[in-house]
């Protein structure tokens, strides 16, 4: 039987990135797919949002994606939503779809040497004390001390731990093909009685991307051609020749969230944690998300660095993200409904969000800038993103997201040298000495007052700002990388 520390279930966009997170903290962790590369039907989600591309600046891989996308200044919620004003390197999204992502991602995970058992699928699993025995497709069985489930929706791991998934049932569906058409289309939306719909060119001369609104909630089976035929009738009168599709699939808006994130040595990331509609572009980002928070704790705890109770604060700061996120796409397909009542409030609403306050506000919130993991009062940057400032260290000038790319924590001092003290984790934390003359700009709350000095979680995010009294710092070292002397 072979080992590893960790199983990952699923090779998509979650479960690359949290083995990356995995083997940079030299965790042995490998991967379960079920495809035989990582070739991807259909090219699915399109974009990345300002907070996912800062973490993948954080681990020094961000320029990878930003040379083969388009960036565009403005996130959407029911209308555009400009965000170039935004205290940030990476003020904008990413036009890239996740087939072109997937692949970029799976050759940095490649160079991390991460091992993936592709054409298997998990099957189930048995958990106990002392492991989880995972069974595959081919009969085989692998042995972890976690497993997590990054296996979609439809999610094996999740149903076999027989966590629940709390929500809503879809209210409406959409269809979505990539074929070639013999006429000419109308090109670009068309709004209607049943809903709003829309076709574009791909990168390919010929081919084109369709979505179009249904009119009855689309139920069992999957689409095929003859479906998006009658479809386009319905919608424009006509099929335009429509021919050599390459992916047809249907979505929907069904809402749901899985009550725990965790089943003790079983673990959820990713849409087998949440699942919404598309609108605003917000699972792969999510997706990506969970991993990064989830994956620095995971590695502590299996190299017994830090207690078992570490994994608890995954579920707790990131199940009210996704909740958060899962009330914004239900409230944008209520915006999207064609009954006047509906388009009387989508007016109403795009009015407000002309406004800059609320402009900000939600912007923020999509974008993923705005998170705040609730670790109690304090200054504002407690949980929140580190900014990437410009440092002067010892060495010279660095940014902030430099210092993170090997994922491990640091503590920034801001104070005279020497002022801190951290040697009992001294081999898991990086002491730097640092001076910034700038200002502190957080999105939305604007400029706050500088500390003297932050830990900075290997995610990014603030977990504790201290002053000259070195209040707090302890406990927080602690809590984020575990006691003084290791767990045993």
């Amino acid at each position: 039987m072979i080992e590893h520390a960790v199983v990952i279930a699923g090779g998509g966009p979650t479960g690359l990135m949290l083995a990356g997170e995995l083997a940079l903290a030299q965790a042995d962790v490998a991967i379960v797919e079920r495809r035989a590369n990582q070739d991807l039907a259909g090219s699915r989600a399109s974009g990345l949002h300002a907070r996912t591309i800062e973490i993948l600046d954080q681990r020094g891989i961000a320029d990878r994606f930003l040379s083969q996308g388009q960036l565009h200044r403005a996130v959407h919620f029911h209308v555009p939503l400009d965000i170039s004003d935004f205290p940030t390197r990476h003020n904008y999204c990413l036009g890239l779809w996740q087939n072109q992502f997937e692949r970029i991602l799976a050759g940095w995970v490649d160079e991390l040497k991460v091992p993936i058992y592709r054409e298997r699928e998990v099957r189930g699993f048995t958990q106990g004390d002392s492991g989880v025995d995972v069974e595959l497709s081919d009969g085989s069985v692998l042995r972890a001390n976690y497993l997590v489930g990054c296996d979609g929706g439809r999610s094996l791991v999740r149903k076999a731990a027989g966590i629940e998934f709390a929500g809503w049932d879809a209210t409406v569906s959409w269809l979505i093909a990539e074929a070639e058409l013999t006429e000419e289309p109308a090109w670009g939306f068309r709004h209607d009685a049943i809903g709003t719909h829309a076709i574009g060119k791909m990168e390919e001369p010929g081919r084109a991307r369709i979505v179009l609104a249904e009119r009855e909630l689309g139920r069992g089976g999957e689409p095929n051609l003859h479906d998006v035929r009658a479809a386009l009738i319905a919608v424009y009168g006509s099929d335009y020749g429509i021919h050599g599709a390459s992916w047809i699939s249907r979505f929907t808006d069904m809402t749901r969230q899985a009550v725990a994130y965790r089943d003790r040595r079983i673990l959820l990331a990713g849409d087998a944690a949440h699942v919404h509609s598309p609108m605003g572009g917000q699972g792969l980002n999510l997706g990506v998300q969970d991993a990064v928070n989830l994956g620095w704790k995971l590695a502590k705890v299996i190299k017994r660095t830090a207690p078992e109770s570490l994994l608890d604060s995954y579920h707790a700061e990131r199940h009210a993200v996704a909740a958060r996120v899962l009330r914004s796409t239900m409230a944008q397909v209520a915006l999207r409904r064609p009954d006047d009542r509906s388009k009387a409030l989508g007016e109403f609403v795009a009015k407000l969000l002309g406004m800059d306050e609320p402009r900000r506000r939600l912007a923020a919130e999509m974008s993923g800038l705005d998170i705040r993991y609730d670790l109690g009062e304090g200054h504002p940057l407690l949980g929140r993103r580190m900014p990437d400032l410009d440092l002067m260290t010892t060495v010279g000038r660095q940014r902030v997201f430099e210092l993170l790319h090997d994922a491990r924590p640091v503590l920034l001092n801001f104070a005279e040298p020497g002022d801190f003290e951290h040697a009992p984790w001294a081999d898991r934390v990086r002491l730097i000495d640092a001076q910034y003359a700038g200002a502190w700009e957080l999105p939305v709350l604007g400029q706050v007052s500088a500390p003297v000095a932050v830990l900075i979680r290997p995610d990014g995010y603030v977990g504790w700002v201290g002053d000259s009294t070195q209040r707090g710092l302890a406990e927080a070292l602690g809590t984020w990388c575990g006691p003084a002397a290791p767990v045993r």
